[in-house]
Formats: structure tokens, C-alpha cells, sequence
């Protein structure tokens, strides 16, 4: 079941974005306040996110374009260590994250079984990415390799000049 709702929601993807449209999955809190984040456990250290840009990551491990977009997040902790904070929530439990051996996320990662943060957000749809200024004002959402829309090192480099 899970494999059909996949291709079914990049078929969607594909055909949103030939559209010329950005689709969000969520609530949109472009230029806004971010809703604060909220996690029931830490299954990496706490990160210091005091003057840095966060990326938010909602994600699963039964997602597959979560999956693949784990390396290129992994990318940009190492890239922006000095200025952003990649950090990774789900819904699953820690035994579930656990037991998923690859791709190996090297950037922050938590649970919320409850989804406290993934309801404050209204994310219907994953991976779902919010890159937040130090600030706490939303700079980019969306699915983050959305055709014409995609998470970039570029696009994370440009609003970090922009807004640090």
C-alpha cells in the first residue's frame, strides 16, 4: 500500500511542478513565525541552534525521497556547520529509527511519536524541509526536491547571505 501512495505522490510532484506551481504538503509559514519545535526525545546530542539557521527535516524511514534526500542534508550540516543546523523529526519510534542502517544521517535527529510538531506544521506529505533564519521566521518550505523547486546549496547559501 505504502509503494502506491509513493508513486502516486510523485506522480503528483511531477505533475504540480510542471505546472510552474510550488505545492506544499503543509501549512505554509513562508515569512512567518515558525511554530515552535517540539520533541519527545533526542536520538542524537541536543544541537545549539542559538543564532543559526535550522533546517527541519519531517521524514520517515519508510519514505523513500526521505531516504534519498538524506545525503544531500548530511551535505548541508557540513557545508553550513558554522551557520545551520540540520535536524531530522519523525513520528516513529526509536526502535524503527534504530534499526534503519542506511543511508546514515550525520546531522541532528529526533522523535515525536505524538507529532506535535508535524500537526503544528499541518505536514500532510513528506520529506517536508523548513529552513528557519536565527530569527525564527521561515525562509523556505516544501518538499525538497520538488522539480524547479529544490533544496539546494545555492538556495540555502543566497537566504543565508540574505538573512543572517
Amino acid at each position: 500500500m505504502k509503494s502506491y501512495i509513493l508513486i502516486f505522490f510523485s506522480f503528483l510532484c511531477i505533475s504540480l511542478s510542471a505546472q510552474g506551481k510550488k505545492q506544499l504538503w503543509a501549512k505554509s509559514y513562508l515569512n512567518k513565525h515558525a511554530p515552535e519545535l517540539i520533541v519527545e526525545k533526542w536520538l542524537s546530542d541536543k544541537p545549539d541552534t542559538e543564532g543559526k539557521f535550522i533546517l527541519i527535516d519531517f521524514w520517515a524511514t519508510w519514505c523513500g525521497p526521505c531516504k534519498q534526500a538524506i545525503p544531500e542534508l548530511n551535505k548541508f550540516q557540513s557545508e553550513f556547520k558554522d551557520e545551520l543546523v540540520v535536524i531530522g523529526v519523525t513520528d516513529e519510534t526509536k526502535y524503527t529509527v534504530n534499526k534503519m542502517k542506511s543511508p546514515v544521517m550525520t546531522y541532528f535527529s529526533a522523535i515525536d511519536t505524538k507529532q506535535r510538531s508535524k500537526r503544528s506544521y499541518k505536514v500532510k506529505g513528506i520529506p517536508h524541509c523548513v529552513l528557519i533564519d536565527p530569527n525564527g521566521i521561515v525562509r523556505w518550505e516544501g518538499y525538497p526536491t520538488l522539480k524547479g523547486f529544490e533544496l539546494t546549496s545555492k538556495v540555502i547559501k543566497d537566504i543565508i547571505e540574505k538573512y543572517k
